[in-house]
């Protein structure tokens, strides 16, 4: 949610003026579409699922008809299980705004906002227990606190905070509740400058981690953070001094799945080796104009994942700014889908966010009405 407004404070907001052949999905899989019950059916409510473990599990949040926000799990069978995180508010906009990790364990992180509007990390157990917790120097005024992102098989969790200057700061909480703070040497530290963990698949077994930073100039620059606390900083060189660069995931070899847009606003999607060779990767049929392209985050944030295989999965823009979704295999093989449902308007349709090691795609569409819902895509 905050990484979206950040972005929209640096990016124009174009209309595409040139015609593009629109991606066709190709139906190769069979797609389940749910919603959780009680989530709201106006523009901007709805099922928001973020991933998926072993076995098809999914996670998120959904919002409801008073536009609060509350987490759910869905089984492999369907069975949906709703979650609230105590202490969190109950006003519009407050609640768990972002259900953002879960481990082959389980184990659910995210972040609520609680009633005087401060934000607070949360770990909820496999048995429904939940523990909250704050990253050291977070701030206590409106908006400021902490927030989780992912969470490795050991139960190391990934997060962030902004402090009572709010300058963001990574921070990393282990299994025995001791946190360890840092930041890129780069990193800005000015208003709303600073760190940003990536979600999800945000961290690897190994406890390496990955995301990206603000400098002093509001520029994006990517980081990957060694599970020995060594941060190297990088930017995909086609960013140009006039885009940026992020990541989306890190696997456990190590490889990362990440985002950058060029100079003129046009998204693109990398991949970086271990040994640091980065690879283009351009869904055909994503749009070329400012704000499209494959990753296109000026809306919506850069969601998307990465599997043990190296499969990724993500969104991309058309040149009608509709979304579609797709996965490249290691291979280098593009496979484009849409979800039936899937609203067709500017900024509508699919949104896949996370990939399991058996390849099953989760995520959410956005129909004609402008309302979430949720889909599962089987291998």
């Amino acid at each position: 949610m905050k990484r979206i407004s950040i972005l929209l404070l640096i990016l124009f907001t174009f209309l595409a003026s040139d015609a593009w052949p629109q991606a066709q999905p190709q139906w190769k899989h069979r797609i389940i579409t749910f919603d959780v019950p009680g989530a709201g059916t106006v523009p901007g409510q709805g099922t928001i699922p973020v991933g998926i473990v072993q076995g098809d599990w999914v996670m998120g949040n959904y919002i409801d008809a008073n536009g609060v926000y509350h987490g759910f799990l869905r089984a492999p069978d369907g069975r949906i299980t709703k979650f609230d995180v105590p202490g969190a508010g109950k006003g519009t906009g407050q609640g768990a705004v972002e259900v953002h990790g879960m481990n082959p364990a389980r184990e659910i992180v995210g972040t609520n906002l609680d009633a005087n509007n401060v934000y607070h990390g949360f770990l909820r157990s496999s048995h429904g227990k939940f523990t909250t917790f704050d990253c050291p120097g977070a701030g206590t005024d409106m908006y400021q606190g902490t927030a989780s992102h992912s969470v490795n098989p050991a139960g190391l969790i990934s997060a962030e905070y902004l402090d009572a200057n709010n300058v963001w700061h990574g921070c990393l909480r282990a299994p025995d509740g001791t946190f360890t703070t840092f930041d890129p040497p780069d990193a800005g530290t000015g208003y709303y400058q600073g760190t940003f963990p990536a979600i999800f698949s945000g961290i690897n077994p190994e406890g390496a981690s990955v995301g990206e930073y603000f400098d002093a100039n509001y520029v994006y620059h990517a980081y990957l953070r060694a599970s020995d606390g060594t941060i190297t900083e990088f930017d995909d060189p086609n960013a140009g001094t006039g885009g940026g660069t992020g990541t989306l995931g890190i696997n456990p070899a190590g490889e990362i799945w990440g985002w950058y847009f060029d100079a003129n606003a046009v998204f693109h999607g990398y991949l970086r080796s271990p040994d640091g060779v980065l690879t283009e990767v351009d869904v055909p049929g994503a749009g070329t104009g400012a704000c499209q392209g494959t990753t296109a985050a000026c809306y919506i944030a850069s969601f998307g994942a990465i599997n043990p295989a190296g499969t990724v999965t993500g969104f991309y823009a058309d040149a009608s700014n509709v979304y579609h979704g797709f996965l490249r295999t290691r291979r280098g093989e593009i496979v484009r889908f849409s979800v039936p449902g899937a609203g067709k308007g500017d900024w509508q349709g699919t949104n896949p966010t996370g990939i399991n090691p058996e390849g099953a795609i989760t995520g959410w569409y956005i129909d004609a009405k402008g309302v979430y819902h949720g889909f599962l895509r089987m291998p």
